[in-house]
């Protein structure tokens, strides 16, 4: 089997060890508590120069109030905690110290240029220490995106979807495909190698058949979502449009409850795209106005009309209003001439992508609105974190991979009766796409299933 390998996730301790890190880990600006983080191999030397430790270290995990001092001049700095984790049991895995101080501007730059003083201790550089934390195998890379997620969360809802992340569901679903992948993988390979010596059964390939259709099956369903979890992520594209003075400025401003447009009976005077983040039901909504959909000789309200059009293209969902003085007055008539005022407002909706069941950007959906202010407005085709069943899929990147993953367990499909090595290519492919999402995937893990399945050289 020499020579079939696939590409590898990053070793622990990949990352350049020899070096001490340090940053101020909590929120920049005054507050009542900074925290200050420190990691590498010299971080018992800070802990004991900074706070005067003489003889043994506190025990981990436990704070122990100090005196922080300079270790150039011994000038006390502050007062405060100390904690020391030695490594393994720490977030980067390394030997780490934490000194939680006074969040004044003053004490936390006097710290932090006292640790830059210290032989073999460097600043960290942004993400250093959550680099350190994957490359230790502490997080993998969907742990390390949902880390960032929750960091950035705004609304309950991606709160709890980040935190589902951030537990390690979502990389535990893509780990069992991708175990599921090396099993077969192994099989196929164990077959090209051994089935001349009568060592592997004639169905073994079925088998294989089997799992990769299952798997396959498995990665449609999950990228068949509707872009749900990404909305949640990043929020839910809502756009107002419409004919001019059809209340869409009045309509914005209603819902995010204060003068965000300007309003003004004069046509037109909405000329560029109008942007209020809202938190609706714990969930987020960027909703947008845009200028009034006319034909004009002005070149700048031509070119605010097209930029709304471009933004209808974009949006998740377009909430359409219209001046209910221009319903005809039979309402039998009424869902023509709505029929035909979309027709007017939306572009075409792109057909499905036929691999994954989803299109490039807009969801599609339409909401009228002929009366102000409007009922209860709620974000369409969103991730709920709280439901049952795998995660949702977050990422963008995530989606690419997964498509690459689909396509590749296609190919062997595809060539699996006409060569079986080619084939064998297309799982080790969809593999290391997986791979590439948790970053985490090694070829000494084939080797093993192949020996404990199958016994070889027994």
């Amino acid at each position: 089997m020499a020579g079939r390998s696939i590409s590898r996730g990053a070793a622990p301790g990949s990352m350049c060890d020899a070096e001490t890190i340090f940053a101020l880990s909590s929120g920049h600006g005054r507050c009542g508590v900074a925290v200050v983080r420190v990691s590498g191999p010299a971080s018992s030397t800070a802990l004991r120069s900074m706070a005067g430790l003489t003889s043994a270290m506190p025990p981990p995990r436990r704070a122990l109030l100090r005196t922080i001092t300079d270790p150039r001049s011994t000038e006390a700095l502050d007062r405060g905690l100390i904690l020391w984790f030695p490594g393994p049991q720490s977030f980067t895995g390394e030997d780490s110290a934490e000194f939680h101080i006074h969040g004044g501007p003053a004490v936390t730059s006097a710290v932090l240029q006292a640790l830059g003083s210290l032989a073999g201790l460097r600043p960290a550089e942004a993400g250093e220490f959550t680099r350190r934390a994957f490359h230790a195998g502490k997080l993998d890379l969907t742990e390390v995106e949902g880390l960032g997620d929750l960091i950035h969360a705004e609304t309950e809802a991606q709160r709890r979807q980040a935190v589902r992340q951030m537990s390690g569901e979502l990389g535990r679903l893509y780990q069992d495909w991708a175990s599921r992948l090396k099993r077969c993988l192994a099989h196929i390979e164990a077959f090209i190698d051994f089935s001349e010596d009568e060592l592997i059964e004639d169905g073994v390939i079925s088998q294989v058949d089997g799992w990769v259709c299952a798997l396959q099956g498995e990665l449609e369903g999950h990228l068949k979502d509707e872009r749900r979890g990404e909305r949640l992520r990043s929020g839910v594209q809502v756009v107002i449009a419409g004919a001019t003075n059809a209340g869409k400025s009045s309509l914005l401003n209603a819902l995010c409850q204060r003068p965000a447009a300007i309003v003004s009976p004069v046509a037109g005077t909405t000329r560029d795209v109008v942007e209020t983040a809202l938190d609706i039901g714990g969930f987020p909504v960027l909703l947008s106005d845009t200028a009034g959909l006319r034909d004009s000789p002005d070149p700048v309200e031509q070119e605010g009309v097209r930029r709304a059009r471009e933004r209808v293209q974009q949006a998740d969902l377009a909430l359409v209003v219209v001046d209910c003085t221009l319903l005809p007055p039979d309402p039998q008539q009424a869902p023509a001439f709505l029929q035909g005022y979309i027709h007017s407002v939306l572009p075409p909706q792109e057909e499905p992508d036929p691999g994954t069941g989803t299109r490039p950007r807009r969801g599609g959906g339409v909401l009228f609105c002929v009366l102000l202010p409007p009922t209860k407005l709620s974000p369409p085709r969103c991730g709920d974190p709280l439901a049952a069943g795998p995660p949702s899929l977050t990422q963008a990147r995530h989606r690419a991979h997964l498509t690459q993953c689909v396509a590749a367990l296609q190919q062997y499909q595809r060539l699996r009766d006409r060569d079986l090595a080619l084939a064998a290519d297309g799982v080790r492919l969809a593999l290391s796409s997986l791979g590439r999402i948790t970053g985490r995937v090694g070829a000494d893990e084939i080797l093993d299933i192949v020996f404990r399945d199958f016994c070889i050289g027994k």
